[in-house]
């Protein structure tokens, strides 16, 4: 079962070790992303303080199979970089069914993003997707850490026109 998909520009990192995986259970990481499965020297560095017990696989985003991974009895931790690539799971058969729980974790600032929460900053077109993506019936949140306060998608969408300025 795959018991959170988190976005998070870091992929797999300390935060991610040290507070989602034991929180999670999480018996298995997959990281879905292009760029780092492309990268001998991304994975490498990604992959340097895994427990032993830890397993990870990182792969294209296109490779991987969410119905396999749906139905796996390990929990199953999946981490992709970008909201994007969140559209493009469910174009590839991503569902709540599959992966009911969606984390916002480390988005970080780029140009034409907003500030929604210490760690997330989404653009206008991102704050749809996630609004699409709940619709859908994905729960999604935004938090760094297990010990933050999930901001709901309905509570992202207000800050966003918040710090819009109500426009």
């Amino acid at each position: 079962m795959i018991t959170l998909l988190r976005v998070d520009n870091r992929l797999l990192h300390g935060q991610i070790l040290e507070t989602w995986a034991p929180r999670l259970r999480a018996r298995r990481v997959v990281v879905a992303d292009d760029e780092a499965a492309a990268s001998p020297l991304a994975q490498a560095a990604m992959t340097l303080c895994l427990p032993p017990d830890l397993p990870v696989d990182i792969r294209r985003l296109a490779e991987i199979d969410w119905g396999a991974l749906g139905a796996s009895p390990d929990a199953v931790l999946v981490l992709v970089r970008e909201v994007s690539a969140l559209a493009r799971a469910v174009e590839a058969g991503l569902t709540p069914a599959l992966a009911p729980r969606v984390n916002l974790g480390n988005v970080h600032y780029a140009p034409g993003r907003l500030s929604l929460t210490p760690s997330v900053y989404l653009s206008e077109e991102e704050v749809r997707t996630v609004q699409e993506l709940a619709r859908r019936g994905f729960e999604l949140e935004a938090r760094a850490v297990p010990s933050d306060a999930p901001v709901g998608a309905a509570a992202l969408a207000d800050k966003y026109a918040a710090a819009r300025g109500g426009r």
